[in-house]
């Protein structure tokens, strides 16, 4: 294949739909109309004789091939990436320094595989410790500089302190393969019938936006992590409710299947925050730059 004869426009086209699932999805990431994205995958699809994805009820589900390409095709990203922000005053390929960041187990499920991945292909040397997000003392961690940076679904402005929004996630539910009564859809009945898993942090939320509808759900079970839901959902007919992301890697290890929940509950944001302390600092930016740019892209 002549690499000339490539709109390369149309590699972050594949990423986003890749990622997404879901065209419209994908055209929002890149802020293009549904037209265009439609248009850019037909001649995408025609440059790699391939159709790559194929229309289903659960989304834009990828083929082989392009399960095969998704992977060099992220590297390929990450690595343009990098070079086009490179910081002169840090030089991070040669860099032996150690970060921190804190985070809950959604940035150790959804944030750390592919940060470390990117990383050990541009940042060999550097080093990475992650502590637990939920500790009190994370404020004064980031103020000591114990902690470089911390992941939160909280903002924390003023006081000394810097946001910003990394990404935005969304709710969806989730099942064992083979449940019983669950196939390609969930409804409203089955969802407030079946034994949930909970997690204490996110179940305010959905119980929430059932109350508002006069429902409740059954409370099966309480567990203090994500990655417990999948262990428990995987063997037993529980259902779960989780961030998309979670659940596409845990559909990657477990034989669960990702379902739409019947409910629309509102948009998760994640956010990175640092000690103002830092801020200028130029290996903490280039981090900074560098991670909310990964994740933009996950």
């Amino acid at each position: 294949m002549n690499l000339r004869s490539i709109d390369l426009n149309l590699i972050p086209v594949f990423d986003a739909i890749f990622t997404e699932g879901n065209l419209t999805r994908a055209a929002d990431r890149l802020a293009m109309s549904q037209p265009a994205m439609s248009n850019a995958l037909a001649r995408l699809r025609a440059a790699v004789d391939d159709p790559l994805f194929i229309r289903t009820a659960r989304g834009m589900i990828p083929t082989p091939r392009a399960r095969q390409m998704a992977g060099q095709i992220r590297q390929a990203l990450n690595l343009i990436q990098t070079t086009l922000e490179r910081n002169t005053d840090f030089d991070f390929a040669l860099s032996d320094r150690t970060f921190s960041i804190a985070v809950e187990d959604y940035g150790e499920a959804v944030i750390t595989p592919p940060l470390m991945d990117w990383l050990s292909r541009v940042a060999p040397a550097i080093q990475m410790k992650i502590w637990p997000g939920r500790s009190r003392a994370v404020r004064e961690e980031l103020k000591s500089g114990a902690v470089d940076l911390a992941v939160d679904y909280f903002r924390l402005d003023g006081q000394g302190f810097s946001s910003t929004h990394l990404m935005t996630d969304e709710l969806v539910s989730m099942v064992r393969k083979d449940h019983p009564l669950i196939g390609e859809t969930l409804n409203l009945e089955q969802y407030v019938t079946l034994p949930h898993v909970v997690l204490a942090q996110n179940a305010p939320m959905v119980d929430r936006e059932l109350a508002k509808r006069g429902l409740t759900r059954k409370r099966a079970l309480q567990v203090p992590h994500f990655i417990s839901m999948p262990l428990i959902v995987k063997s037993t007919d529980f259902i779960c409710t989780l961030p998309r992301r979670m659940a596409s890697v845990y559909m990657e290890h477990f034989p669960v299947k990702m379902m739409a929940s019947p409910i629309v509950f509102p948009k998760i944001p994640i956010y990175l925050v640092w000690s103002e302390a830092v801020g200028s600092d130029p290996g903490h930016a280039w981090l900074r730059d560098s991670l909310c740019s990964l994740c933009q892209r996950l």
